[in-house]
């Protein structure tokens, strides 16, 4: 079966067929070696609030740390390869981008920068009116740090 005859094309999703649903709260999860090792470089680099952990599995990690920045959450768990669950590192990199939109991305950047993450592409004005660059972070998850031009 072909990918169309799975999934609805964009043209016919609806507002009427229960796509649209307005109550929708997307959280991704990042997966990562170490769970507390990333949550402490979440708070300390992009200012997240760690608001749950859950108890810790056999192997001595926690299956899942909630966090808060701003309004949106997000979650880190640990590779699991038997779950599918699999880190940047076990793929060879991120297929996702995560894009904060910030007061100060130079300030956030550095600080992401002072606690282990690399710079991918400089943060410097762009010619579609915003500040922003990449960066990926010690466990190779990729972030677009975007803000005001200056």
């Amino acid at each position: 079966m072909g990918r169309s005859q799975i999934f609805k094309t964009p043209a016919s999703v609806r507002p009427d067929d229960g796509f649209m649903t307005p109550d929708i709260q997307l959280s991704p999860r990042l997966i990562v070696p170490d769970p507390d090792r990333a949550s402490a470089f979440y708070q300390v680099a992009l200012g997240a609030e760690q608001v749950f952990s859950a108890p810790r599995s056999d192997d001595g990690r926690p299956s899942v740390v909630d966090h808060r920045v701003g309004g949106s959450s997000f979650r880190v768990s640990p590779a699991v390869s038997s779950w599918g669950w699999l880190s940047p590192d076990d793929l060879g990199g991120s297929a996702v981008l995560l894009e904060v939109e910030v007061n100060d991305p130079d300030a956030v950047g550095e600080r992401m920068i002072a606690h282990g993450a690399e710079v991918v592409v400089p943060i410097e004005n762009r010619p579609y009116g915003k500040r922003s660059g990449r960066i990926r972070d010690p466990f190779g998850h990729l972030w677009i740090i975007t803000g005001e031009l200056r």
